[in-house]
């Protein structure tokens, strides 16, 4: 694992579509991905910036579980090139359980380098949201950063 310490900032507005998508069906989890670029923003920290959100559609269609269509993803993965985006984060929602890597979520990590956004449904007045970096069965949290004004003006918060 890495050991530089990485945070993922979102403008308002695409974090607001990540919590508005998992309480579209809150009793089923959601899923989709996060695009955009990376950039150091001191010699030991990454600050990786969301720059569109591409909401996929869960196939499984369950309330412990999520699945994206190997053919949806496969559309989003041309639009990101074509757009010259990198894959931030894959995104997901836990219906009823806490904003953590579950053992399944963990064994279905595909790389380190990728940040897992969880978010948590159990209170949906207040959905929590968290982003881990995953490698194996370690488990590192990030921190989750929203943009109060646009880009390149004002200060951002944390989530």
């Amino acid at each position: 694992m890495r050991t530089t310490h990485r945070a993922i900032k979102f403008p308002r507005t695409l974090y607001g579509r990540v919590i508005a998508h998992c309480l579209r069906d809150p009793a089923k989890e959601a899923c989709g991905i996060l695009a955009g670029r990376a950039g150091k923003v001191v010699s030991a920290d990454e600050l990786w910036l969301v720059v569109e959100v591409y909401e996929m559609r869960n196939v499984e269609n369950s309330p412990i579980g999520y699945s994206m269509d190997p053919r949806e993803q496969l559309a989003v993965e041309k639009q990101m090139r074509a757009k010259r985006q990198q894959l931030l984060g894959i995104y997901h929602s836990h219906t009823a359980t806490e904003a953590y890597p579950s053992s399944v979520d963990k064994s279905l990590a595909i790389s380190p380098d990728v940040s897992y956004v969880i978010v948590s449904l159990k209170d949906r007045v207040s959905p929590t949201v968290w982003s881990y970096r995953i490698d194996g069965t370690r488990v590192e949290k990030e921190d989750v950063w929203i943009e109060e004004a646009p880009s390149g003006v004002g200060q951002a918060g944390r989530a």
